[in-house]
């Protein structure tokens, strides 16, 4: 008996090791925003598993003619913009949302190791849980509003739609999501918020190219349609910057039913950025990644956020301050 006690206590500390190891030895140093800007409000929204040169690399812009032809010359476009994790939708969505990293279970089964920009966003501003929103056509992307972190933060979730129901209820179509996205802008005026649109991924998935191609058309027709609707509101209206990005590419040629590896076509992603701070109709030179979105993110919305792999783009902006930061 007292050997067997022995090995339970044994396992116990050596699951314990592992646990800790899993969890951020300290609180990071936190970066403060350098200026107050505009914008009041942020919408991410990220299109799944768009391939770099069926989009923007594709001169004609044959499956992006609304954000290439009407929504570019309004904002800033990003021509070298990638993801240096791991190409999968769900390290590709913690990167953009937590600024760090990170390898974990593409199933929604794992949650990010580290607070996301809802939990710092939402401590500082210390408003309710409906001011930050998960809006999502992939059921797992609901634990992006989760984290196995310890630290207080960590108790500030967003609100969350994801999926037909939630985790686990399965993927529910792109429309559908821009339908309840509007819905949930119209009563709670969210400031932040994150939309993800599946369908370019899964018709990619299946093998299906035409279907692929049209569903990259569909994202592109909904983005569009979701800016005019934000500047037709008066809470969004003039004072939101609107980011569409990517979360990875895909295989070059033939190989676009999958992605995950560390090719050019897996990893060139794109940006596009909207806003009363953006210079209208210009392009960014320095190369930049999805880790530098959270921080940028907190630095529009002039949260403190910790110093992780990304920084804020910073030469994204207007360089004259629109507004003094208070002394």
């Amino acid at each position: 008996m007292n050997r067997l006690r022995f090995q339970l206590l044994f396992l116990l500390i050596i699951c314990a090791f592992f646990l800790e190891g899993c969890q951020p030895s300290s609180p990071a140093a936190m970066r403060e925003p350098s200026r107050t800007y505009a914008a009041q409000n942020v919408v991410l929204v990220v299109i799944d598993g768009v391939r770099y040169s069926d989009s923007w690399g594709d001169s004609a812009y044959t499956n992006i003619p609304f954000m290439a032809k009407q929504l570019a010359p309004q904002g800033l476009f990003h021509p070298a913009f990638y993801n240096q994790g791991v190409t999968l939708t769900m390290p590709g969505h913690v990167a953009l949302t937590t600024g760090k990293y990170q390898r974990l279970s593409n199933r929604g089964s794992e949650l990010p190791l580290y607070p996301s920009i809802f939990h710092y966003y939402r401590q500082h501003s210390k408003t309710a849980a409906t001011d930050a929103w998960l809006i999502t056509s992939k059921d797992k992307l609901e634990v992006l509003g989760k984290t196995y972190s310890q630290e207080e933060v960590a108790t500030f979730s967003p609100s969350s739609n994801c999926g037909v129901n939630g985790l686990g209820s399965g993927y529910r179509a792109d429309e559908e999501t821009l339908k309840i996205a509007k819905q949930i802008f119209q009563e709670h005026t969210p400031r932040l918020s994150l939309i993800n649109l599946h369908e370019p991924d899964t018709e990619a998935h299946r093998g299906n190219w035409d279907g692929y191609l049209a569903a990259i058309k569909k994202s592109d027709r909904l983005v569009h349609d979701l800016w005019n609707w934000l500047q037709q509101h008066p809470h969004y209206r003039n004072n939101t910057t609107f980011i569409i990005t990517n979360d990875h590419g895909r295989h070059p040629g033939r190989r676009f039913t999958d992605h995950g590896d560390g090719c050019e076509s897996c990893r060139h992603i794109s940006l596009l950025m909207l806003g009363p701070d953006v210079p209208p109709g210009s392009r960014a030179k320095k190369p930049r990644t999805q880790a530098d979105v959270a921080a940028t993110v907190a630095e529009l919305l002039g949260f403190p956020f910790p110093k992780r792999d990304g920084e804020p783009m910073l030469e994204l902006f207007k360089e004259e301050p629109l507004v003094e930061k208070a002394k």
